[in-house]
């Protein structure tokens, strides 16, 4: 779907004071023009009403408990919609706003940024913290959850709002409201808190709808009685020697054994095609994770090329920059090729 911008949407980015700039358009019914975080190079604006975000508050409130006597960490740029969302929804239950962590109730991070937190001893015991952006691995995880954090996962979009929350930070079960479903593979949902459309229109974007208004970006996933897997977007896959691999399942498999940060993309290969290769941060995962891979993966799952590097590179809000990594490497020689 496609929507021209019109005069009656604003981007609250473009004020001084966004939450402020939200709260004008929700009492004005305006439309909110709002940039994607994503790694592309034009990042995709989405048009929603302030509606499909207030009417999921209540939701978030009854979930984690966060209420006027909250005081709220969000450490990421308010220009990710991930961040803004928090620091809305904040204001309107009367929460307060903090920067020092350790004064936190409640955290609103990427899975990075969690990882971040607990090897800096950031957060205090029983901060309940809301995590969303990418997969979390199990590691970090266990890791909080030592640590005496409680932490929520939700699944979303830019363009779907809230599609499913693991309050357990694991369980992902259809958010309220949402109806979740797929079709070949693909994660489709209906609910009150979609957006409208691309904003203008020469905005292609990963967005489809359905003739009964359900809507999905791409992302690949199952239901199993109820409990959806997301196992990545579908674009997120490498062809390997004519072999299909979703980069997810590879970085799942890996993560889960790994003690710093391992990241799995392709980069082209004379041979064939594309090759599968995995960057790590912790020399010590280099033969841990080689030897992981060849007992719990397939031989087309199975990188081909390793890299040991200093740092992963991220995105603005925090998520993986799988385009920047696929550059950096393609610069570098591999710390070690398969035979």
């Amino acid at each position: 779907m496609r929507v021209s911008r019109s005069a009656d949407s604003v981007d609250p980015l473009d004020s001084g004071d966004p939450v402020r700039s939200f709260r004008r358009a929700h009492d004005d019914g305006l439309l909110l023009s709002l940039a994607t975080s994503g790694t592309t190079a034009h990042p995709r604006r989405v048009l929603r009403t302030t509606d499909s975000w207030t009417r999921s508050f209540g939701h978030v409130t009854d979930l984690t408990g966060l209420d006027d006597t909250s005081r709220v960490w969000v450490p990421g740029p308010i220009s990710a919609t991930m961040n803004l969302f928090a620091r809305v929804h904040a204001d309107a239950v009367g929460a307060t706003l903090v920067e020092d962590s350790t004064a936190a109730t409640h955290a609103h991070l990427t899975p990075l940024a969690l990882d971040r937190a607990l090897r800096d001893e950031l957060l205090r015991d029983e901060t309940v913290v809301i995590v969303a952006g990418d997969r979390l691995p199990d590691p970090v995880l266990e890791r909080a959850r030592a640590a005496g954090l409680t932490v929520h996962q939700y699944y979303g979009a830019a363009e779907l709002s809230f599609v499913a929350w693991a309050q357990d930070g694991r369980t992902l079960l259809p958010f309220p409201q949402v109806a979740v479903f797929i079709v070949d593979d693909v994660i489709w949902a209906t609910s009150p808190y979609l957006c409208k459309g691309y904003d203008g229109p020469d905005q292609d974007g990963s967005l489809r709808w359905n003739d009964d208004g359900a809507a999905t970006v791409g992302d690949l996933g199952a239901l199993d009685n109820g409990v959806l897997t997301v196992r990545g977007r579908g674009g997120d896959a490498v062809t390997v020697a004519g072999v299909t691999v979703l980069v997810a399942d590879v970085e799942d498999a890996l993560s889960s054994h790994a003690a710093g940060r391992v990241q799995v993309t392709g980069l082209a290969d004379e041979r064939l095609g594309a090759a599968l290769v995995a960057a790590v941060t912790d020399p010590l995962d280099f033969d841990r994770l080689r030897d992981v891979a060849h007992r719990l993966l397939t031989p087309a799952q199975r990188p081909s090329r390793w890299y040991v590097v200093d740092e992963l590179p991220v995105t603005a809000a925090g998520k993986p920059d799988r385009v920047r990594l696929q550059e950096m490497l393609a610069a570098l020689p591999p710390t070690r090729v398969a035979r």
